[in-house]
């Protein structure tokens, strides 16, 4: 996986074409050994650089790009063989699909700045490659740890009707109902206006940062979030609309007990 920037005028000495690209396809591996916490061991990473180096005979060997791109897939699925084994064909496929995505990302950004600063050398470009891998597993570890906290929620109300919302855990939540020690979860009321007959209210004091009041709340029959039915819940009705994008409840930190 060799990321072409040279000029029309720069000699490029193959001895350091083979060193680049070794380094950077073990870049690549190792950002995917990390990212999906493979733990493979280092000489397997090293073996399936090695073996990518044969993806620098296209640059001597006339082949058309339909070929080229059906042996760039081949030599993946191979390198990610090498290096991480095989389990099943999905854990392969994801393996491939990682490897190709940070090759994307890192020469994408190393094309970039190779354009933007014209006197930048590959070794220059070598420098900063880790940088850019190491922002891109932090982001992928982010993104991870908050889809952690992403659930499907099914609330079914007493005369069975069903309202599907995407909720988010809310470790912050822990209104609870004084009285039956019932925890709320948190719902913007416009996902239930108009659609879903609220009958026999109660409200629920609660305090909040800077303001307090009483909260409306209503007893569904039952609440579903990951297939795990759940019938001691009450729901709050939010007049504010939360922050997270895509949220439609904000589920009470009793849920991590409970499912």
């Amino acid at each position: 996986m060799f990321y072409n920037h040279s000029g029309d005028n720069m000699i490029i000495y193959i001895d350091i074409l083979i060193l680049i690209n070794f380094m950077f396809d073990m870049f690549l591996l190792l950002t995917v050994n990390i990212a999906l916490k493979r733990y493979a061991k280092i000489y397997r990473l090293v073996l399936a650089s090695l073996f990518g180096e044969i993806t620098l005979l296209s640059l001597f060997i006339p082949i058309s790009s339909i070929l080229l791109t059906l042996l760039k897939v081949i030599m993946g699925f191979i390198m990610v063989l090498i290096a991480f084994g095989y389990k099943n064909i999905k854990y392969t496929i994801y393996n491939v699909i990682y490897l190709y995505m940070t090759s994307i990302i890192l020469g994408g950004f190393t094309y970039y700045l190779s354009i933007e600063f014209k006197n930048s050398n590959y070794f220059i470009l070598l420098f900063i490659a880790p940088i850019i891998l190491y922002i891109f597993i932090k982001s992928i570890t982010a993104l991870k740890e908050i889809k952690n906290y992403y659930y499907k929620v099914s609330i079914i109300f007493n005369n069975n009707d069903t309202l599907n919302l995407t909720g988010f855990l809310d470790t912050g939540n822990k209104l609870t109902e004084p009285i039956t020690n019932k925890p709320i979860i948190l719902i913007n009321k416009k996902k239930i206006k108009g659609s879903i007959n609220i009958r026999s209210p109660m409200y629920v004091p609660y305090n909040a940062l800077n303001h307090h009041g009483l909260l409306e709340c209503i007893k569904p029959k039952c609440i579903i979030i990951d297939n795990k039915k759940l019938t001691n819940y009450l729901i709050g009705l939010s007049e504010e609309p939360f922050k997270l994008n895509g949220i439609d409840c904000l589920l009470n930190y009793k849920i991590l007990e409970d499912i």
